[in-house]
Protein backbone atom coordinates (compact mmCIF):
# COMPACT_ATOMS: atom_id res chain seq x y z
CA UNK A 1 0.00 0.00 0.00
CA UNK A 2 1.35 3.39 -1.01
CA UNK A 3 -0.18 6.60 0.34
CA UNK A 4 0.42 9.86 -1.53
CA UNK A 5 0.99 12.65 0.99
CA UNK A 6 1.37 16.38 0.37
CA UNK A 7 3.75 18.12 2.75
CA UNK A 8 3.44 21.87 3.32
CA UNK A 9 6.10 22.74 5.92
CA UNK A 10 5.00 26.40 6.09
CA UNK A 11 6.97 28.94 8.09
CA UNK A 12 9.25 29.18 11.10
CA UNK A 13 9.40 26.07 13.24
CA UNK A 14 6.78 24.50 10.99
CA UNK A 15 9.69 23.58 8.75
CA UNK A 16 11.79 22.23 11.63
CA UNK A 17 9.12 20.01 13.16
CA UNK A 18 7.77 18.73 9.83
CA UNK A 19 11.19 17.27 9.04
CA UNK A 20 11.00 15.22 12.24
CA UNK A 21 7.39 14.19 11.74
CA UNK A 22 8.28 12.87 8.30
CA UNK A 23 11.27 11.03 9.78
CA UNK A 24 9.01 9.23 12.25
CA UNK A 25 6.27 8.53 9.70
CA UNK A 26 8.76 7.06 7.23
CA UNK A 27 10.21 4.86 9.97
CA UNK A 28 6.73 3.64 10.89
CA UNK A 29 5.89 2.97 7.25
CA UNK A 30 9.05 0.90 6.78
CA UNK A 31 8.33 -1.09 9.94
CA UNK A 32 4.67 -1.77 9.27
CA UNK A 33 4.74 -2.57 5.58
CA UNK A 34 3.39 0.42 3.69
CA UNK A 35 4.89 3.34 1.81
CA UNK A 36 4.50 7.11 1.96
CA UNK A 37 5.09 9.00 -1.26
CA UNK A 38 5.82 12.61 -0.35
CA UNK A 39 5.40 15.73 -2.47
CA UNK A 40 6.53 18.98 -0.86
CA UNK A 41 5.01 22.40 -1.51
CA UNK A 42 6.68 25.69 -0.57
CA UNK A 43 3.41 27.50 0.18
CA UNK A 44 4.17 29.93 2.98
CA UNK A 45 4.55 33.55 4.02
CA UNK A 46 7.95 33.50 2.33
CA UNK A 47 6.20 32.63 -0.90
CA UNK A 48 3.69 35.41 -0.26
CA UNK A 49 6.53 37.93 0.12
CA UNK A 50 7.92 36.88 -3.25
CA UNK A 51 4.74 36.37 -5.28
CA UNK A 52 1.89 38.09 -3.43
CA UNK A 53 0.08 34.80 -2.82
CA UNK A 54 0.34 32.12 -0.15
CA UNK A 55 -0.35 29.43 -2.75
CA UNK A 56 -0.93 29.39 -6.52
CA UNK A 57 -4.38 29.91 -7.99
CA UNK A 58 -4.66 26.19 -8.77
CA UNK A 59 -3.42 25.14 -5.31
CA UNK A 60 -6.62 23.32 -4.41
CA UNK A 61 -6.52 21.39 -7.67
CA UNK A 62 -2.88 20.44 -7.09
CA UNK A 63 -3.72 18.90 -3.70
CA UNK A 64 -6.99 17.23 -4.62
CA UNK A 65 -5.40 13.96 -5.75
CA UNK A 66 -3.46 13.30 -2.55
CA UNK A 67 -4.50 10.86 0.16
CA UNK A 68 -3.62 13.30 2.94
CA UNK A 69 -1.87 16.56 3.76
CA UNK A 70 0.70 17.26 6.50
CA UNK A 71 0.77 20.99 7.21
CA UNK A 72 3.39 22.87 9.18
CA UNK A 73 2.71 26.08 11.08
CA UNK A 74 2.02 29.16 8.96
CA UNK A 75 2.78 32.77 9.87
CA UNK A 76 5.72 35.15 9.85
CA UNK A 77 6.41 38.79 10.83
CA UNK A 78 5.58 41.18 8.02
CA UNK A 79 2.60 39.16 6.80
CA UNK A 80 -0.64 39.89 8.62
CA UNK A 81 -2.25 36.88 10.27
CA UNK A 82 -5.51 37.29 8.38
CA UNK A 83 -3.56 37.26 5.11
CA UNK A 84 -1.72 34.02 5.86
CA UNK A 85 -4.82 32.34 7.31
CA UNK A 86 -7.25 33.28 4.57
CA UNK A 87 -4.64 32.74 1.90
CA UNK A 88 -3.92 29.10 2.69
CA UNK A 89 -5.44 27.29 5.65
CA UNK A 90 -9.07 28.39 5.49
CA UNK A 91 -9.41 28.01 1.69
CA UNK A 92 -8.06 24.43 1.93
CA UNK A 93 -10.37 23.56 4.82
CA UNK A 94 -13.40 24.77 2.92
CA UNK A 95 -12.53 23.53 -0.56
CA UNK A 96 -11.96 20.02 0.82
CA UNK A 97 -15.00 20.18 3.13
CA UNK A 98 -12.84 19.50 6.17
CA UNK A 99 -15.68 20.46 8.45
CA UNK A 100 -14.32 18.60 11.48
CA UNK A 101 -11.40 20.08 13.36
CA UNK A 102 -10.44 17.32 15.77
CA UNK A 103 -8.15 18.24 18.65
CA UNK A 104 -7.38 15.40 21.09
CA UNK A 105 -5.47 16.47 24.18
CA UNK A 106 -3.96 14.40 26.98
CA UNK A 107 -1.29 14.80 29.61
CA UNK A 108 1.64 12.92 28.11
CA UNK A 109 4.02 10.85 30.25
CA UNK A 110 6.99 12.75 31.57
CA UNK A 111 5.20 16.09 31.40
CA UNK A 112 3.39 18.06 34.05
CA UNK A 113 0.23 20.12 33.99
CA UNK A 114 -0.07 23.69 35.17
CA UNK A 115 -3.00 22.36 37.22
CA UNK A 116 -1.63 21.21 40.54
CA UNK A 117 -2.40 17.69 41.64
CA UNK A 118 -4.07 16.53 38.43
CA UNK A 119 -3.21 13.07 37.12
CA UNK A 120 -3.01 11.92 33.52
CA UNK A 121 -6.36 10.09 33.62
CA UNK A 122 -8.03 13.35 34.66
CA UNK A 123 -6.53 15.30 31.78
CA UNK A 124 -7.70 13.66 28.58
CA UNK A 125 -10.40 15.03 26.33
CA UNK A 126 -11.11 15.81 22.68
CA UNK A 127 -12.44 19.03 21.22
CA UNK A 128 -14.68 18.62 18.17
CA UNK A 129 -14.64 22.04 16.52
CA UNK A 130 -16.85 23.06 13.61
CA UNK A 131 -14.36 24.00 10.91
CA UNK A 132 -16.16 25.43 7.91
CA UNK A 133 -18.58 28.18 8.96
CA UNK A 134 -19.76 29.81 12.20
CA UNK A 135 -17.93 32.90 13.36
CA UNK A 136 -15.13 32.50 10.80
CA UNK A 137 -17.04 34.07 7.92
CA UNK A 138 -15.93 36.45 5.20
CA UNK A 139 -19.32 38.12 5.20
CA UNK A 140 -19.16 41.70 6.45
CA UNK A 141 -17.12 44.77 5.78
CA UNK A 142 -15.66 48.07 6.88
CA UNK A 143 -17.76 51.18 6.34
CA UNK A 144 -17.29 54.95 6.55
CA UNK A 145 -13.53 54.50 6.77
CA UNK A 146 -11.74 57.42 8.39
CA UNK A 147 -14.92 59.10 9.58
CA UNK A 148 -16.12 59.48 13.17
CA UNK A 149 -18.98 57.08 12.41
CA UNK A 150 -16.67 54.39 11.01
CA UNK A 151 -17.82 50.85 11.77
CA UNK A 152 -17.29 47.22 10.80
CA UNK A 153 -19.70 44.31 10.43
CA UNK A 154 -18.64 40.71 10.96
CA UNK A 155 -21.34 38.16 10.29
CA UNK A 156 -21.55 34.61 11.64
CA UNK A 157 -23.05 31.84 9.54
CA UNK A 158 -24.73 28.80 11.11
CA UNK A 159 -26.44 26.40 8.70
CA UNK A 160 -28.57 23.44 9.70
CA UNK A 161 -26.35 21.13 7.67
CA UNK A 162 -23.16 22.50 9.21
CA UNK A 163 -24.34 22.47 12.82
CA UNK A 164 -26.07 19.11 12.65
CA UNK A 165 -23.20 17.21 11.06
CA UNK A 166 -20.56 18.44 13.53
CA UNK A 167 -22.76 17.63 16.52
CA UNK A 168 -23.58 14.21 15.09
CA UNK A 169 -19.84 13.57 14.60
CA UNK A 170 -19.27 14.38 18.28
CA UNK A 171 -21.95 11.92 19.41
CA UNK A 172 -20.58 9.17 17.19
CA UNK A 173 -17.12 9.80 18.63
CA UNK A 174 -18.49 9.72 22.18
CA UNK A 175 -19.88 6.25 21.55
CA UNK A 176 -16.29 5.05 21.16
CA UNK A 177 -15.16 6.80 24.35
CA UNK A 178 -16.99 7.72 27.54
CA UNK A 179 -20.45 8.28 26.02
CA UNK A 180 -20.51 11.87 27.23
CA UNK A 181 -20.78 15.00 25.07
CA UNK A 182 -20.66 18.60 26.29
CA UNK A 183 -21.80 21.38 23.98
CA UNK A 184 -20.27 24.85 24.23
CA UNK A 185 -22.91 27.54 23.90
CA UNK A 186 -23.52 31.20 24.72
CA UNK A 187 -27.25 31.41 24.18
CA UNK A 188 -27.63 33.90 27.01
CA UNK A 189 -25.69 36.48 24.99
CA UNK A 190 -25.85 35.58 21.29
CA UNK A 191 -29.56 35.86 20.59
CA UNK A 192 -29.80 34.07 17.24
CA UNK A 193 -26.83 31.81 16.55
CA UNK A 194 -26.45 30.01 19.85
CA UNK A 195 -30.15 29.30 20.55
CA UNK A 196 -30.19 27.77 17.05
CA UNK A 197 -27.08 25.70 17.91
CA UNK A 198 -28.78 24.57 21.15
CA UNK A 199 -31.96 23.51 19.33
CA UNK A 200 -30.05 21.33 16.91
CA UNK A 201 -27.91 19.91 19.72
CA UNK A 202 -31.09 18.83 21.52
CA UNK A 203 -32.48 17.27 18.33
CA UNK A 204 -29.31 15.26 17.70
CA UNK A 205 -28.97 14.26 21.36
CA UNK A 206 -32.45 12.72 21.25
CA UNK A 207 -31.18 10.26 18.62
CA UNK A 208 -28.41 9.09 20.96
CA UNK A 209 -30.15 8.05 24.19
CA UNK A 210 -27.09 6.01 25.17
CA UNK A 211 -24.88 9.13 25.25
CA UNK A 212 -25.07 11.60 28.11
CA UNK A 213 -25.53 15.10 26.69
CA UNK A 214 -25.16 18.45 28.39
CA UNK A 215 -24.72 22.02 27.29
CA UNK A 216 -22.63 24.61 29.07
CA UNK A 217 -22.03 28.31 28.48
CA UNK A 218 -18.57 28.68 27.03
CA UNK A 219 -17.28 30.91 29.83
CA UNK A 220 -18.42 28.43 32.46
CA UNK A 221 -17.01 25.62 30.35
CA UNK A 222 -13.61 27.31 30.26
CA UNK A 223 -13.71 27.51 34.06
CA UNK A 224 -14.69 23.85 34.32
CA UNK A 225 -11.80 22.89 32.05
CA UNK A 226 -9.45 24.37 34.64
CA UNK A 227 -11.28 23.47 37.85
CA UNK A 228 -12.77 20.06 36.97
CA UNK A 229 -11.28 18.74 33.71
CA UNK A 230 -12.15 15.17 34.70
CA UNK A 231 -15.82 16.05 34.11
CA UNK A 232 -15.17 16.55 30.38
CA UNK A 233 -14.49 14.14 27.56
CA UNK A 234 -15.94 15.06 24.13
CA UNK A 235 -16.58 18.79 23.78
CA UNK A 236 -18.35 20.04 20.65
CA UNK A 237 -18.16 23.70 19.78
CA UNK A 238 -18.55 26.27 17.05
CA UNK A 239 -15.56 27.48 15.07
CA UNK A 240 -14.54 30.33 17.38
CA UNK A 241 -15.43 28.68 20.68
CA UNK A 242 -13.69 25.45 19.63
CA UNK A 243 -10.56 27.34 18.64
CA UNK A 244 -10.30 29.03 22.03
CA UNK A 245 -11.25 26.01 24.13
CA UNK A 246 -8.83 23.70 22.36
CA UNK A 247 -5.90 26.02 23.05
CA UNK A 248 -6.93 26.17 26.71
CA UNK A 249 -7.19 22.38 26.80
CA UNK A 250 -3.70 22.10 25.31
CA UNK A 251 -2.33 24.58 27.83
CA UNK A 252 -3.51 22.52 30.81
CA UNK A 253 -2.14 19.27 29.34
CA UNK A 254 1.47 20.23 28.79
CA UNK A 255 1.30 23.13 26.34
CA UNK A 256 0.68 23.78 22.65
CA UNK A 257 3.92 22.03 21.73
CA UNK A 258 2.28 18.70 22.60
CA UNK A 259 -1.11 19.09 20.87
CA UNK A 260 -1.95 17.76 17.38
CA UNK A 261 -5.03 18.43 15.29
CA UNK A 262 -6.80 17.18 12.21
CA UNK A 263 -8.89 18.98 9.61
CA UNK A 264 -11.04 16.07 8.57
CA UNK A 265 -13.34 15.34 5.67
CA UNK A 266 -15.21 12.37 7.17
CA UNK A 267 -16.57 11.11 3.85
CA UNK A 268 -13.11 10.64 2.35
CA UNK A 269 -14.24 12.43 -0.80
CA UNK A 270 -11.44 14.95 -0.34
CA UNK A 271 -8.06 14.76 1.41
CA UNK A 272 -7.87 15.58 5.12
CA UNK A 273 -5.12 17.76 6.56
CA UNK A 274 -3.18 17.35 9.80
CA UNK A 275 -1.12 19.87 11.74
CA UNK A 276 0.23 20.84 15.14
CA UNK A 277 -1.89 23.29 17.13
CA UNK A 278 1.09 25.57 17.84
CA UNK A 279 2.17 28.50 15.72
CA UNK A 280 5.30 29.15 13.70
CA UNK A 281 7.35 30.69 16.58
CA UNK A 282 9.70 32.64 14.28
CA UNK A 283 11.81 33.73 17.27
CA UNK A 284 13.22 30.21 17.62
CA UNK A 285 12.96 29.00 14.02
CA UNK A 286 16.05 27.27 12.68
CA UNK A 287 17.69 27.05 16.10
CA UNK A 288 17.04 23.34 16.47
CA UNK A 289 15.19 23.65 19.78
CA UNK A 290 11.53 23.41 18.73
CA UNK A 291 9.50 20.56 20.20
CA UNK A 292 8.36 18.25 17.35
CA UNK A 293 5.97 16.13 19.44
CA UNK A 294 2.77 17.88 18.34
CA UNK A 295 3.65 17.51 14.66
CA UNK A 296 4.68 13.88 15.15
CA UNK A 297 1.34 13.17 16.83
CA UNK A 298 -0.42 15.00 13.99
CA UNK A 299 1.33 12.54 11.71
CA UNK A 300 -0.06 9.68 13.81
CA UNK A 301 -3.55 11.13 13.32
CA UNK A 302 -2.87 11.18 9.58
CA UNK A 303 -1.98 7.48 9.67
CA UNK A 304 -5.14 6.72 11.65
CA UNK A 305 -7.17 8.47 8.96
CA UNK A 306 -5.43 6.42 6.26
CA UNK A 307 -6.31 3.21 8.05
CA UNK A 308 -2.76 2.53 9.30
CA UNK A 309 -3.97 2.35 12.89
CA UNK A 310 -1.33 -0.07 14.18
CA UNK A 311 1.47 2.20 12.99
CA UNK A 312 -0.31 5.25 14.41
CA UNK A 313 -0.60 3.65 17.83
CA UNK A 314 3.05 2.59 17.68
CA UNK A 315 4.05 6.22 17.13
CA UNK A 316 2.01 7.37 20.13
CA UNK A 317 3.54 4.60 22.25
CA UNK A 318 7.03 5.60 21.11
CA UNK A 319 6.39 9.25 22.01
CA UNK A 320 5.22 8.12 25.46
CA UNK A 321 8.31 5.96 25.91
CA UNK A 322 10.75 8.71 24.96
CA UNK A 323 9.05 11.31 27.14
CA UNK A 324 8.88 8.90 30.07
CA UNK A 325 12.59 8.12 29.80
CA UNK A 326 13.30 11.86 29.96
CA UNK A 327 16.73 11.55 28.35
CA UNK A 328 15.91 13.33 25.08
CA UNK A 329 13.78 16.36 25.83
CA UNK A 330 13.79 19.75 24.15
CA UNK A 331 14.27 22.91 26.26
CA UNK A 332 10.53 23.59 26.63
CA UNK A 333 10.29 20.21 28.37
CA UNK A 334 13.22 20.92 30.67
CA UNK A 335 15.89 19.18 28.61
CA UNK A 336 18.74 20.17 26.32
CA UNK A 337 18.03 17.96 23.30
CA UNK A 338 17.62 19.30 19.79
CA UNK A 339 14.56 19.00 17.59
CA UNK A 340 16.39 16.41 15.50
CA UNK A 341 17.50 14.40 18.51
CA UNK A 342 13.95 14.11 19.84
CA UNK A 343 12.54 13.16 16.44
CA UNK A 344 15.30 10.59 15.93
CA UNK A 345 14.68 9.11 19.38
CA UNK A 346 10.98 8.66 18.67
CA UNK A 347 11.71 7.00 15.32
CA UNK A 348 14.28 4.69 16.91
CA UNK A 349 11.90 3.65 19.70
CA UNK A 350 9.19 2.33 17.40
CA UNK A 351 8.25 -1.22 18.38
Amino acid sequence: MTHRIASIPGDGIGVDVTIEARRVLDAAAAKYGFSLEWTEFDWSCERYAKTGAMMPEDGVAQLSGFDGILLGAVGFPGVADHVSLWGLLIPLRRAFQQYVNLRPVRLLPGTTSVLAGRKADELEMVIVRENSEGEYSAIGGRHNAGRPDEFVLQESVFTRVGVERIIRYAFELARTRSQHVTSATKSNGLIHSMPYWDEIFAEVAARYPDVRAEQCHVDALAARMVQAPDRLDVVVASNLFGDILSDLAAAITGGLGMAPSGNINPSGEFPSMFEAVHGSAPDIAGQGIANPVAQILAGAMLLDHLGETVAAQAIRASVDEVLTAGETLTPDLGGTATTTALGTAVAASLR
